[in-house]
């Protein structure tokens, strides 16, 4: 009897400024001078409008037509609910009552939804989880007992730390690369730290909703509700997870393309099936057993074709930034500036380096859709300007 779990991804990043190198050392207030808070203002209402007010919405009224059978779970980054605190209180109020239900679960992150799960120690990547754990006390009176690094990156090194931090499961990408013949229907066991269960994404059934779902060339065109209800049903294993960004229902996928139809009628076609029921990730960790173990000595992640962490370090620009951001952190700490370490970690959002990345062909056009920038390069000129320009104030 395979269970569905419904995972989303819930993120907004902080954009940049135009910043020349002539304003290297010219500014006193490096959030304001930094941050483009109008636009930031300007997409967040959007995306909400579009996305997380209606979603949310209807996921309640799931919830409640089907009498607790429906269930899902989020990972919510803490500069999504800045964005929801600072704009529209609203959004936050309703992941409230979605989670007021019983039948939504929330996951632990990067606060800031950053990189430092890949630093060479693991110190700011705990404080950044430690952050994310006071957020959803704070906000939601939740612990979570399961995580989820940023963008899904998993290797053993960070599968160890977070096990050490008390979790009981993580999720990750159902990479081939690693699975080999397995399948990422069943929950493994991770090889550097065998107490912690690893929940591994189904991303061919994934990205049939998530990217494939309004493209008409695509032979699965036009998805509906039982045609994908009906592949779900001939899946075999104890698990199905389903992990995408929420963003997909009304932003990357528009209402035009009926994405919201086919979630409206997606549950009571999946319930028509006797052996497919839903369960949030924390559910399904305790409902099932281990089948076997993965090793993962590099890192991967649920991002473009590659499924590794080339899309934010797959180019020397990349590198550079990444490099430089990393060696700041003892001199921003030893400064004892809140609004410096603020800063600094801000600028650690995995975004800023994704929007650097020169890959091509069908990843280039995904990472050319999110970003504000014309091409790669004005993202790395305008974004080392930042980071070197928060050095010299440091220093």
């Amino acid at each position: 009897m395979p269970s569905l779990c419904l995972y989303f991804q819930v993120h907004q990043p902080v954009r940049l400024n135009r910043f020349s190198v002539f304003n290297i050392g010219s500014e006193h207030h490096p959030k304001s001078t930094y941050f483009d808070n109008t636009l930031n203002q300007k997409i967040f209402e959007k995306v909400a409008y579009k996305c997380y007010l209606p979603t949310n919405h209807l996921m309640y009224d799931l919830i409640k037509e089907y009498n607790g059978r429906f269930k899902i779970s989020y990972s919510i980054t803490g500069t999504f609910v800045e964005f929801c605190e600072q704009y529209m209180p609203e959004v936050l109020d309703s992941f409230k009552d979605l989670k007021n239900t019983g039948c939504v679960d929330f996951i632990d992150e990067t606060y800031y939804h950053s990189l430092c799960g890949l630093y060479d120690d693991l110190n700011e990547f705990e404080d950044q989880v430690r952050l994310h754990q006071q957020m959803l006390k704070k906000h939601f009176n939740h612990k979570a007992e399961v995580f989820r690094n940023t963008e899904c990156i998993y290797d053993n090194r960070i599968a160890q730390k977070v096990s050490d931090l008390g979790y009981k499961a993580i999720l990750t990408e159902g990479s081939n690369n690693i699975l080999g013949w397995r399948s990422p229907n069943y929950l493994y066991n991770a090889a550097s730290a065998p107490n912690l269960k690893v929940l591994m994404r189904n991303y061919q059934l994934s990205d049939d909703v998530g990217f494939r779902f309004s493209s008409k060339g695509w032979p699965g065109w036009p998805l509906t509700a039982d045609k994908y209800s009906y592949w779900l049903s001939h899946n075999q294993g104890d698990v199905i997870n389903l992990f995408m960004d929420y963003e997909t229902f009304g932003e990357h996928q528009w209402n035009d393309t009926g994405i919201f139809d086919f979630l409206r009628h997606l549950p009571g076609e999946i319930l028509k099936y006797d052996h497919l029921n839903f369960l949030t990730v924390a559910e399904a960790t305790q409902a099932y057993p281990s089948h076997d173990v993965i090793d993962v000595p590099w890192a991967i992640s649920w991002a473009d074709e590659d499924r590794n962490v080339s899309t934010w370090l797959g180019n020397d620009m990349q590198v550079a930034c990444f490099e430089e951001l990393k060696a700041l952190a003892p001199k921003i700490k030893q400064t004892n500036d809140p609004d410096l370490l603020h800063t600094w970690r801000l600028l650690q959002t995995s975004d800023h380096l994704y929007y650097c990345s020169t890959k091509g062909f069908e990843d280039g056009n995904v990472h050319a859709y999110f970003s504000p920038y014309d091409v790669p390069y004005d993202g790395f000129i305008n974004y080392m300007n930042v980071i070197q320009d928060l050095k010299d104030k440091v220093e």
